[in-house]
């Protein structure tokens, strides 16, 4: 797949120069910590998707807002673009650098500022771990619900960034229904305040249309998260399939039998064998698929759905269902999916994670479908995904070093993502566009979709300057990849019309 990735916004930026930009940075923020040397930036020359390297031309490691507000305007002032950065977990290359561009990285600022009880909220640093919140709170018998298998390392400004889920999002949410307030700073350097300490406020949701803008927007500085009581108790029911189209066919049945789990997860065979010799959780290595369907609540209502999930399953044609017997297999049953990517990357060489949204009901279709792909490319692909909310995970492995296989690998990713918008999905449920889905936005969006998308930008960005070339084509980079719009009715891929 051609990227046709450049750092153009609207014509030619003027290339930067560093010396000019490193003395008066130097001279406006003495204190500000920056990094200019070769050595010193590679590290941070890609985040979680190691696909795709920039050297960035200067990192820079503030610890006050001063100094970003002051970057920012300096930055704006010499037209030279900007890229904010958290933890660099991110999966699509949403923080990879501009070799013309300041790669702001947000780490320092770590401090969680409030734990409210009362009102159940907590005020905290962008730089924050996702599951550090959790922590702090847990002594008050609450949590943060959002959990992102990399919760242990992500930041919570990162996760607002890209809107991330995590197992649990079926029941209770993306991290946009888990907010209530964003501090952000716009490109010039002003202060802007989205969202409210209440459940509302007046005008439009710009707090909804910030999450998940990439960072294109704004570069968040303080996040205001809702904080939720720990259910009394949680059950996780573990069911084995001989086939992943019943798998599939058993998620749509538990939602239609109106029962809405905590967390309802679904691995192949290639994914269950993995995670089982990484983290031996007790799965059952010879299904095809296992379906993990947490269950949480009061203890009366949990085991009543515990057996209403189980008849459920087993008329699905589950060959076996397992309820973890205490807390402790409950949690190997989740360590095994949240470790599933690492689990995978010990029986590859490299692997290419996509990330897609379809309808619960076309599960079966579209896992077939990924079959399909994967035996025309001859490359491997273990399915990991949130199957509650139809989120797909599909691991794709290859080895970079052998000729070729890179190209295959993004070939068959792009058709997974046309398989998702054609059967009434989306190319991202959590991860993200950034550059690596660019060219798939060509796919789900039409012309005049697009252009009302760079009209957002615009309004809050006006010379282009926040993380450009990501999440947005231009109409000319569309033209060029083909301009194929699968939702409007021409299909790229004759093979698609099955489904």
């Amino acid at each position: 797949m051609n990227i046709l990735y450049d750092e153009r916004v609207d014509g030619e930026l003027p290339r930067a120069d560093k010396a000019i930009l490193l003395a008066e940075l130097r001279q406006r923020i003495p204190d500000l910590k920056l990094l200019h040397s070769a050595e010193d930036l590679r590290p941070y020359e890609c985040d979680g998707l190691s696909a795709y390297r920039t050297t960035p031309m200067l990192v820079a490691l503030p610890e006050r807002l001063e100094q970003v507000a002051t970057l920012l305007k300096v930055c704006h002032a010499q037209k030279i673009p900007v890229v904010p950065r958290g933890a660099g977990t991110g999966l699509s290359g949403g923080a990879l650098p501009l070799e013309q561009g300041v790669l702001l990285v947000m780490a320092k600022f770590n401090r969680i500022l409030e734990i409210n009880p009362q009102g159940r909220f907590a005020r905290v640093q962008p730089g924050v771990r996702n599951l550090a919140i959790s922590q702090a709170a847990a002594p008050h018998e609450l949590y943060y619900a959002p959990d992102p298998s990399s919760q242990i390392a992500c930041s919570i400004g990162g996760n607002v960034a890209e809107n991330a889920g995590g197992v649990h999002c079926l029941k209770y949410g993306l991290t946009v229904h888990n907010l209530l307030k964003v501090e952000i700073l716009t490109v010039e350097g002003e202060r802007l305040t989205l969202g409210s300490d209440a459940l509302d406020s007046p005008g439009f949701d710009l707090l909804a249309l910030f999450t998940g803008s990439e960072g294109m927007l704004g570069v968040v500085t303080e996040v205001t998260v809702k904080l939720l009581p720990k259910p009394q108790v949680a059950k996780v029911l573990l069911a084995a399939f001989d086939s992943v189209e019943k798998a599939g066919a058993a998620v749509a049945d538990i939602i239609a039998a109106g029962i809405v789990p905590g967390g309802l997860e679904m691995m192949d065979n290639l994914s269950i064998r993995a995670a089982e010799d990484f983290i031996h959780a007790g799965y059952p290595v010879d299904a095809e698929a296992i379906l993990l369907c947490e269950l949480d609540g009061v203890e009366a209502d949990v085991h009543d759905d515990c057996e209403r999930v189980r008849h459920v399953l087993e008329k699905a044609g589950a060959t076996e269902v397992r309820l973890a017997r205490d807390e402790v297999e409950r949690a190997k049953f989740w360590a095994g999916r949240k470790n599933a990517f690492p689990a995978v990357g010990r029986i590859s060489p490299d692997y290419y994670c996509m990330d897609g949204t379809i309808p619960k009901r076309q599960l079966p279709a579209v896992l077939r479908g990924i079959k399909d792909f994967s035996d025309e490319y001859g490359l491997r692909v273990a399915n990991v995904f949130h199957a509650g909310d139809g989120n797909m995970h599909p691991l794709i492995l290859f080895d970079a070093n052998a000729p070729g296989e890179l190209e295959r690998a993004e070939e068959l990713g792009a058709k997974i993502l046309e398989l998702c918008v054609a059967v009434g999905g989306s190319i991202t449920g959590e991860h993200g566009v950034g550059r690596e889905k660019i060219n798939s936005m060509c796919v789900q969006f039409n012309a005049d979709e697009l252009t009302v998308f760079h009209a957002v930008k615009a309004a809050f960005d006006p010379s282009g300057l926040l993380n450009p070339g990501k999440n947005i084509p231009t109409l000319h980079r569309c033209a060029e990849f083909g301009g194929m719009h699968v939702h409007a009715g021409k299909l790229p891929f004759p093979e698609l019309e099955r489904f």
